[in-house]
């Protein structure tokens, strides 16, 4: 039998659900595996319309194998939480493996885990990985020493079959990738701004823009609390 690793998830209100649930569903089908899935004094969190209970106690859990945080609007909040920043960075230095998707790696930064390291981001918040002292990378799974991103939320999936490949071997991860029929086909090639149509780009950055000046900002102050 092998031995047992241990997953921890920190989830926050505003979390964007697919960031975390799609890697949670490869995890689970993973033997030998234990995925925690915690919150702050276990409470209840909010994720666009759903809302996750029974949630661990993430103050309580005293060490895990591989610490894996999920991105959403809500992280740059999660930035500002002093006690959360610290539970990460008290699991993320004794983890084997400490890993993200999407804006996840900002608490990733915020927790003074990439200082130095490569590290993807959903492109659009990407740039703000650099006051945390990060390297930001374009491509969808990145891997730095013992860290491990991905990108924006759908990369998730790709992020989570190189974890398991790493884990436990390219074999695993295949037949985990089959039993859940990852074969993906998009109808659109506009994933990422560098190959959607111009008009979509350009509509979506303006429906970003309200939300940029903020989250530069609360990047910011969690940066000089690093540094300070």
């Amino acid at each position: 039998m092998a031995d047992l690793i241990t997953i921890v998830i920190p989830i926050y209100n505003g979390v964007t659900h697919l960031d975390f649930t799609g890697p949670h569903q490869f995890m689970s089908r993973l033997p030998d595996t234990k995925v925690i899935v915690a919150s702050m004094n276990g409470e209840d969190v909010g994720a666009d319309g759903l809302v996750f209970s029974g949630l661990s106690d993430l103050s309580a859990i005293e060490r895990c194998d591989v610490l894996f945080v999920p991105g959403g609007s809500g992280c740059t909040g999660a930035l500002q939480n002093e006690a959360f920043v610290a539970a990460i960075r008290r699991l993320g230095l004794s983890a084997q493996y400490i890993t993200s998707v999407c804006t996840g790696s900002l608490i990733l930064g915020a927790a003074g885990l990439l200082k130095g390291k490569r590290a993807a981001c959903h492109w659009a918040w990407r740039d703000m990985l650099l006051p945390f002292g990060a390297i930001p990378d374009t491509d969808r799974v990145v891997r730095d020493g013992n860290i491990l991103t991905g990108g924006g939320v759908t990369a998730g999936i790709d992020f989570v079959l190189t974890l398991i490949a790493e884990l436990r071997g390219d074999e695993a991860a295949q037949r985990i990738q089959l039993m859940l029929e990852y074969a993906p086909a998009p109808p659109f090639n506009a994933g990422r701004p560098d190959t959607a149509p111009q008009a979509i780009v350009d509509a979506v950055l303006s429906w970003m823009q309200p939300f940029v000046q903020q989250r530069h900002d609360e990047v910011a102050l969690a940066a000089a609390r690093l540094t300070g």
